[in-house]
């Protein structure tokens, strides 16, 4: 299925994170058996090239996938886009405007600015266009802030907007908490985010730092689930095994 397929279906998916440079652990992760994966070029530690690669061993797996760029700007989200990201995750994204920019950014003329140029996006597919693309493409912003998720209905009514994708510890920052904080206002407002976005056809994401919360994000309405990313996997993992071990 296509990343906008999988997303669409009404179930939920749960998508892979990597922000450890490298195709074979995006392969890895690809095969793993989650609904589509996120390269990670804002926190994760990866650049150009290398997503480009990881993009590429993504797609040996079959699986969709999807770039969180560094910043909400046209050059990495059309470079991304080029690449053969089927959507991107756009951080810090604080108002209706620059929900509009991001979105432009990921969609050709008349419906945005995306310049044309698919490098590798338009390999193996015959009837690539620009009416193609800004059907199939996914723009998901992120809202991480307190003034954000006040302005979240004039966000989610941008045209082209197609996820409204939580960061819950910046949100915990800029609300005066601790990062990993599980305070019941904070608790509160980011429950109240899924039925917002279902009253304008957007999809709820956000990001779970443990199996936990994935369940709970689930159950309050969010359709679009990151799990902890491989390296936080694989650190949980060594650090269990060598606890074993130990005793």
């Amino acid at each position: 299925m296509t990343l906008r397929e999988v997303l669409t279906n009404g179930k939920a998916s749960v998508g892979g994170w990597c922000v450890v440079p490298g195709s074979f652990t995006a392969e890895v992760m690809a095969r793993a058996g989650f609904d589509w994966i996120c390269i990670d070029t804002q926190h994760g530690l990866i650049g150009y090239d290398q997503m480009l690669t990881m993009l590429q061993a993504v797609a040996v797996a079959g699986t969709p996938s999807v770039v969180r760029v560094p910043w909400n700007d046209p050059a990495s989200i059309m470079k991304a886009l080029d690449a053969g990201a089927a959507g991107v995750i756009v951080p810090m994204v604080n108002s209706a405007a620059e929900a509009a920019a991001a979105v432009g950014a990921c969609r050709y003329p008349p419906a945005g600015y995306r310049s044309w140029g698919p490098t590798r996006a338009a390999l193996g597919v015959a009837d690539f266009s620009p009416e193609l693309a800004n059907r199939s493409v996914i723009c998901a912003v992120m809202v991480e802030t307190v003034p954000a998720l006040d302005q979240l209905a004039e966000i989610v009514s941008v045209p082209g907007v197609d996820v409204v994708f939580i960061g819950p510890s910046d949100f915990a920052i800029s609300m005066g908490f601790a990062p990993r904080s599980d305070e019941a206002e904070h608790r509160r407002r980011l429950e109240a985010v899924p039925q917002i976005c279902r009253d304008h056809g957007v999809i709820a994401g956000i990001a779970c730092g443990s199996a936990e919360l994935l369940a709970r994000w689930s159950q309050a309405g969010y359709t679009m689930l990151a799990a902890p990313s491989e390296m936080v996997l694989l650190r949980q993992a060594a650090a269990a095994m060598l606890k074993t071990v130990r005793q």
